[in-house]
């Protein structure tokens, strides 16, 4: 800051120096020639973190759905995104599917173009696992759709959204920026009596987006 209140100073006393001694050949002094600009970066694309993480890039994911094709999270550009962490074995899963709350909810917003993906992260063994004609029977049981289920059966993408519960809800914007996480609903509990009054944060915070406005809860606690 110094230097540049200093400068025009420096080049001030210059040309009265000039002006003020004899010139011989009688020559007009030569005005310095202006720097060229120095060019500005450009500012670097906004990078993922390495979890997933409220107004900031949602985590990119290759994963295969149950029918085995590989469905990579950032093919849904310019695409409002719902990713449900799901086990159906999990009776607060059942609380939202019993009813048919949740197909209900899905349905809703899938016919306004939102794109709605389950994550299932059950290791082998483990409750809400299952594989080959078990997984697709299940998948039809419940109403869902075979390409949007994902199976991530190491929990590496579990880990990156800090997915402990199911179901735990994500919404990602058109911009593929995370907009909301947390729990379907306002009511803790594994009785789908409690749907009826309870607060639908997924379904809130969906209809603030497509209507362009801002999220205006964006992260609640999970249960399950």
């Amino acid at each position: 800051m110094k230097y540049l209140l200093l400068a025009p100073c420096l080049l001030i006393a210059c040309t009265s120096f000039v002006y003020a001694a004899d010139d011989p050949a009688g020559e007009t002094p030569k005005k310095e020639e202006p720097k060229p600009e120095e060019k500005k970066e450009e500012p670097k694309a906004e990078e993922a973190p390495e979890f997933a993480t409220i107004d900031k890039k949602a985590p990119d994911f290759t994963l295969k759905n149950a029918k085995g094709e590989e469905v990579k999270l950032t093919s849904f550009a310019d695409k409002t995104v719902v990713i449900e962490w799901v086990n159906f074995d999990c009776p607060y899963v059942r609380k939202h599917y019993d009813g048919g709350a949740m197909n209900t909810t899905r349905k809703k917003y899938t016919e306004k173009s939102v794109v709605w993906l389950q994550i299932c992260s059950s290791a082998q063994g483990k409750q809400g696992h299952f594989t080959g004609e078990a997984l697709t029977a299940r998948i039809e049981k419940e109403s869902c759709d075979a390409a949007c289920y994902l199976i991530d059966e190491d929990g590496k993408v579990g880990q990156k959204y800090k997915a402990r519960v199911t179901p735990h809800m994500f919404v990602i914007d058109k911009k593929g920026v995370l907009r909301y996480q947390g729990a379907i609903d306002s009511v803790k509990s594994d009785k789908k009596e409690d749907i009826e009054g309870a607060t639908n944060y997924v379904a809130a915070a969906l209809d603030e987006l497509l209507a362009d406005k801002v999220v205006s809860t964006k992260e609640t606690k999970p249960y399950g």
